[in-house]
């Protein structure tokens, strides 16, 4: 008998310094990891050892279809084809003030698309679609699978996390990623991200990946490259893929933290708002309605989309979203019955000019600072806490004129976050010679180009 054929027995520490040595881990071994760890059999500090060899090593695009597959797998992949319509999610790789998916959801779906979405909580210096809802009082983001059912099949869209039975797997290690430093891997993001999105039972996926200062893709070069990685991945198993490169250059519209961002989007579904977010949701709005077949081009999508939030319809279906999922309603109608801090404080221009630019990560920070955000794991979050900005780059500014608000309930943390936004924000004689447009590239498979 040959010897190297007889059957290994795995062990965790031999695939982490396989990986920690650069060499390509079978299918097999990728699959014995996630159901290992998924089962409790792997502890948290072999799993984060290769999380970190896999920031530092990288991995194949074997290797990474394998890992969306066994993640998408450790769990149930929802059939939702007693849904006539279309389904169509998005989703961001995160950003500071973005807060479209909760515009997106209520707008797709008064269209006649149903938007089946599973979301996630804050990682590292972004806020969560989830922190987000919660702030809404009574919201339930915990939905069972039949509940989420219900909900979608009742105004087309809802908005929950991961439940014990979609992808298991990624959630825990969405966990454990988010406090040992490994979350910037495009290989672990492509995975984490795709195996949720695949396991909705959607037809097609709109990705928005955000790249500047305040995103995890730092680098346009290492955007382009997650997008490309998760377009390929999505077409790979049969589902339409767009992704949108989008800029975080400086948070998206003005308010920053969970029960403000709610306040925001209930702005723009009221057709007001900053117009970097209206034009945002817009043009994401259009692209969810033309792949979800109610729109025979992106430009009659984006008119569409303007039209249902012109109309109140947009409107009213995140208010039906909201009382199906437990929620009070009526902050609709009354947002002072969303969280409110006790305190503000203003962080003033110490000299005149432009806002030249903002450290986009730090004032995502500072919120985390304040409370609303996860800076352990452990750490709850205060949803009324939050930073509400009065100039974005290229704004002129006077000495001692306020450039942002600081809501808070603690001192000494609202001291701490002001001094960092003080330290993010750059004030020059004039303002940057040139603004890049919000939308840098669109990256889909060239077979379905219009």
């Amino acid at each position: 008998m040959n010897p190297s054929a007889a059957p290994q027995m795995f062990r965790a520490v031999d695939v982490i310094r396989k990986k920690r040595d650069g060499l390509e881990l079978s299918r097999e071994e990728i699959e014995a990891l996630v159901h290992g760890y998924t089962n409790d059999e792997i502890p948290d500090y072999q799993l984060s050892a290769w999380l970190m060899a896999v920031v530092l090593r990288g991995m194949t695009r074997a290797e990474t279809a394998a890992l969306t597959d066994a993640m998408l797998r450790s769990g149930e992949v929802l059939d939702l084809s007693s849904l006539p319509q279309r389904k169509v999610d998005k989703h961001s790789t995160g950003g500071v003030g973005d807060k479209t998916s909760l515009v997106l959801a209520p707008l797709v779906a008064a269209a006649g698309v149903a938007v089946p979405m599973i979301s996630g909580r804050g990682l590292g210096h972004t806020g969560g679609t989830l922190d987000k809802l919660e702030s809404i009082p009574g919201f339930n983001v915990n939905l069972s699978v039949a509940e989420f059912r219900r909900v979608l099949e009742t105004c087309g869209c809802a908005m929950i996390g991961q439940t014990a039975e979609i992808a298991p797997a990624d959630r825990k290690l969405y966990a454990l990623r988010d406090v040992t430093g490994t979350v910037e891997s495009p290989y672990l993001i492509c995975a984490s991200i795709m195996s949720k999105k695949l396991a909705e039972g959607i037809d097609a996926l709109l990705l928005d990946v955000k790249t500047g200062s305040g995103a995890f893709m730092k680098s346009e070069k290492d955007a382009a490259f997650l997008a490309e990685l998760m377009v390929e991945t999505g077409e790979r198993m049969g589902k339409r893929t767009v992704a949108l490169i989008t800029g975080m250059d400086q948070p998206l519209g003005i308010m920053i933290g969970n029960a403000l961002e709610v306040v925001e989007v209930l702005d723009v579904l009221r057709g007001l708002g900053p117009a970097d977010l209206r034009e945002l949701c817009i043009e994401l709005g259009g692209w969810m309605l033309h792949m979800g077949g109610v729109s025979k081009s992106l430009a009659e999508g984006k008119h569409r989309s303007a039209e249902l939030i012109a109309s109140g319809k947009a409107l009213e279906k995140f208010r039906q979203m909201i009382e199906l999922q437990g929620g009070d309603f009526r902050v609709v109608d009354n947002t002072q019955r969303l969280p409110q801090s006790r305190h503000t404080m203003d962080v003033a221009s110490s000299r005149a000019g432009y806002l030249a630019s903002m450290q986009c990560e730090q004032i995502g920070t500072a919120c985390v600072i304040l409370g609303g955000g996860r800076g352990r794991k452990e750490d709850s979050i205060d949803p009324a806490v939050g930073i509400i900005l009065h100039k974005k780059v290229g704004d002129r500014v006077a000495v001692g004129e306020p450039i942002a608000t600081i809501h808070y309930n603690s001192q000494a943390q609202a001291e701490q976050a002001k001094r960092l936004i003080e330290s993010s924000c750059h004030v020059g004689d004039a303002p940057p010679a040139s603004k890049r447009p919000l939308i840098h590239n669109v990256i889909e498979n060239s077979a379905e180009k219009n």
